[in-house]
């Protein structure tokens, strides 16, 4: 494993750590060597699966399934709707 072990993070740091590595994947994809990618890919599984662990009943935009997206207009939103 890279970095702490993602079930010692708080959700604040937890977040930060997932923007963090959301943010870094298309320059790894693009420019990183195979063990980078690796890594990276190895690293984001264990952030998104405490993220996923953690909260179980998360919001799931409607437009953002299936069936959803192909109701789905040119412009229209992809978050959840409140």
């Amino acid at each position: 494993m890279t970095g702490v072990d993602p079930s010692r993070l708080d959700d604040q740091q937890l977040m930060k750590e997932l923007e963090t590595i959301h943010r870094t994947r298309h320059d790894t994809l693009l420019y990183g060597s195979n063990e980078a990618l690796r890594t990276h890919n190895e690293r984001m599984a264990e952030l998104e699966g405490e993220y996923l662990r953690r909260n179980p009943r998360r919001l799931v935009a409607a437009s953002r399934t299936r069936e959803g997206a192909r109701e789905r207009r040119p412009g229209d939103s992809v978050g959840p709707r409140t």
